[in-house]
């Protein structure tokens, strides 16, 4: 039987919106994680860019989430997600120097089981283990402008190479380069890879460096596109996923924020120096 991790991603995306009270509809992307909680329970994690959930100046959004029916269709059926208090603090939490966001949710069961292991987001290793280089393919998911790939809300699956160089360490390199169109609506998306093996060719599961049966795994998410003297140069910046592990763990323990943001990048070590000509999308 083969493992596709790519459908298995697809159904853990979820599309974010919100309403604003001009008319206009703020809409990005997340992507659900399995991370144990403080006392060991099982527990979902909704993950995104942090400016997505700061655009939404309201207090309440929208997770797309999907239900199957027996006749093998399938009928989005999003469901109101409280992003604020009434006192308009924040409920989710982020990273103090990325751009990522997490927030524990109660999903739908069927969205509880689709949400990917905490092992499938790549670690420091992840990159070399795999033997990832410039140029090897990536695939990500979201929504551009608001759309899905049908009716049913399924985010859209583009792919991309990767166009930086170096890659890793995480801690000197926090982000790269892929070479895909980005547009308002893909923020927060999961960027992956995708390598179906058979059951027949198992490989051991290395529970802290990333991957899963090693057929994939979680890159990281789209951040920001690069834009340049206000042109649009089809290049999008992915924070790698090690923030996204450093991010779920402050949800066990608030108190590490100023350890992970005094363990931050290298001075000037961005990737591509592409920071100073992009914008969040």
């Amino acid at each position: 039987m083969v493992m596709d991790l790519a459908v298995e991603i697809i159904h853990a995306t979820v599309q974010l919106e919100q309403q604003q009270t001009d008319g206009a509809r703020t809409v990005g992307t997340g992507f659900l994680i399995q991370a144990p909680g403080p006392d060991g329970a099982a527990r979902t994690v909704l993950v995104t860019a942090n400016h997505v959930f700061q655009k939404m100046t309201g207090a309440d959004a929208r997770i797309g989430y999907r239900t199957s029916n027996k006749d093998g269709s399938w009928q989005y059926a999003p469901k109101p997600l409280k992003i604020r208090d009434a006192n308009g603090a924040e409920l989710w939490t982020h990273h103090p120097t990325r751009d990522v966001a997490v927030m524990t949710i109660k999903a739908p069961e069927a969205f509880a089981r689709a949400a990917m292991p905490l092992q499938y987001l790549a670690g420091d290793e992840t990159f070399s283990r795999y033997q990832v280089k410039t140029g090897d393919e990536m695939m990500a998911l979201g929504f551009p402008r608001g759309l899905s790939a049908n009716g049913a809300g399924f985010p859209i699956l583009r792919s991309g190479r990767v166009a930086s160089y170096p890659l890793a360490p995480a801690k000197i390199f926090p982000t790269f380069l892929l070479d895909f169109s980005v547009f308002p609506g893909n923020s927060g998306g999961p960027v992956f890879v995708s390598r179906a093996l058979t059951k027949d060719s198992p490989v051991e599961v290395d529970a802290v460096d990333g991957g899963g049966e090693d057929n994939g795994f979680i890159a990281g998410l789209l951040t920001q596109q690069v834009e340049l003297n206000k042109e649009r140069l089809e290049i999008g910046i992915v924070t790698h996923a090690q923030y996204v592990r450093e991010t779920i763990a402050l949800l066990q323990d608030p108190s590490a924020e100023s350890t992970i943001a005094n363990s931050g990048e290298t001075e000037g070590a961005r990737a591509a120096a592409a920071a100073d000509a992009s914008r969040d999308e």
